[in-house]
Formats: structure tokens, C-alpha cells, sequence
């Protein structure tokens, strides 16, 4: 077969993608996992994912292997770290590339080469394959970072949510219990929500008003240098 033009003769490294997908559901932090139709690791849980083709970026790829494996469209991921320790997929010298996103929980079901496709919460993941216990690892990680920058509410809770909503999602990221009137404190004092003219009965006896994020405040104190503290 005659060589390509400045073609390399060294060793090329096969490349995929990984997607770490979080939902909230109200109570509780949980990532979209597919099961492995096929070998290696058949029939374990791993992140929806797969190997790049030639004509497409990671980002595209990251995208297709998301919506063929859970037939679930993301409008934006994140690329957060690549994965290149020998040994990690015991198929050929594979490199990978994780992404992250932030998604609303809705139904999903498994695809291509995943049997199934469901969420799980980030407190009682099954045994993964690959690597991908230390993928998920550095993804919360980066989560728990991004909170304190960045409204995380405005892509997990619903576009009206109480203010015991925002605290239960800021408490499954984070890990930690927050006191209620300082919390609400502290939020509120921020500016970067908007109360509504609105209140739901979170139960009978309980009024609890509306809010929605305020995201061009938020802009506006990320340009100065914010960072959210508890």
C-alpha cells in the first residue's frame, strides 16, 4: 500500500469520547450510564461513549456517540480532561477524551451497542468498566468546582423553582446540609434571582414562592471576579 504524503510511521493511538451526563431529580445528584451490549466489559455500566470517526471532531463525536447510545440530544458539553494511561482499554492503546454537561432528567433508552440506558445516583454507581470509576471521580470533582462560578441550577432545576429546591441541588452536589435561613440569606442577598409572582404548596400546610435565575446579575458579578462561598 503506497505511503501518504507526510504520513507518520509511528504508532497511532485510537481516540474516543466519554460523556458525563448529570441530571437532578429533586432530591438527589445522578448520571446517565449505559449497559454494554458487547465486549469488553459486556453487560457492565460505563458512560455513553465510543471511538471517533476520521471526518468529525470530539465534540461531534462526543455528540453522535450520546444520541446513539440514549437517544438523548444535549445542547452543550464540556471537555474537562483526556484519558491516556496505558493499559486502559485492553482492546488496543486507546486515548479518550471526557466531556461534562449539566441536563435536564428525561427519559432515555439504550442504543447501537448499549443493551440499556438509565440514571443512577452518584452515591450508588455499580461497578464500572474501563476507567471510568476515575472519569466520574474527576467529573464531580469538577461540579463541585464549577457550583461556586457558575449557575448549575439554571441547566438542572426547572426554569420556576423554591428556593428548598436550589438548596437541595447545591446539597447533592456539594455533599453537605446548609442552614435554611442562611442559605435563603445568601442567595437572595446575591441578586441573581428573580422572585416570582407565583407560589406552589410544597405540602398542605406550606406556601413557598417562586423563583428563576437572573442570569445577566450573574454576569455581571462574574465580570468582577464572584465566586460563590458558603
Amino acid at each position: 500500500m503506497e505511503e501518504k504524503r507526510f504520513c507518520y510511521k509511528y504508532p497511532h493511538p485510537a481516540v474516543t469520547t466519554d460523556c458525563v451526563i448529570f441530571g437532578f431529580d429533586g432530591s438527589s445528584l445522578k448520571v446517565l450510564l449505559i449497559k454494554r451490549g458487547r465486549e469488553p466489559y459486556k453487560d457492565r455500566w460505563a458512560f455513553p461513549g465510543g471511538f471517533l470517526n476520521p471526518d468529525e471532531s470530539a465534540e461531534e463525536g462526543a455528540l453522535r456517540e450520546l444520541k446513539e447510545e440514549t437517544g438523548f440530544v444535549a445542547d452543550f458539553i464540556e471537555q474537562f480532561h483526556t484519558y491516556s494511561a496505558p493499559g486502559r482499554d485492553p482492546r488496543e492503546r486507546v486515548i479518550s477524551i471526557a466531556y461534562l454537561a449539566l441536563v435536564r432528567i428525561g427519559e432515555v433508552k439504550g442504543g447501537d451497542d448499549a443493551a440499556e440506558a438509565d440514571w443512577f445516583p452518584v452515591d450508588k454507581i455499580p461497578q464500572l468498566a474501563f476507567d471510568h470509576d476515575v472519569i466520574l471521580r474527576d467529573a464531580v470533582a469538577r461540579l463541585r468546582e464549577r457550583i461556586h462560578f457558575h449557575p448549575v441550577g439554571y441547566e438542572l432545576l426547572p426554569e420556576k423553582f423554591t428556593l428548598k429546591e436550589l438548596q437541595n441541588l447545591y446539597e447533592a452536589v456539594l455533599g453537605t446540609h446548609f442552614d435554611r435561613r442562611n442559605f435563603a440569606k445568601k442567595m437572595l442577598h446575591l441578586g441573581i434571582l428573580t422572585r416570582l409572582d407565583e407560589t406552589v404548596w410544597p405540602t398542605p400546610k406550606r406556601e413557598a414562592n417562586l423563583f428563576r435565575f437572573n442570569l445577566e446579575k450573574y454576569a455581571e458579578l462574574k465580570q468582577r471576579g464572584f465566586r460563590l462561598e458558603f
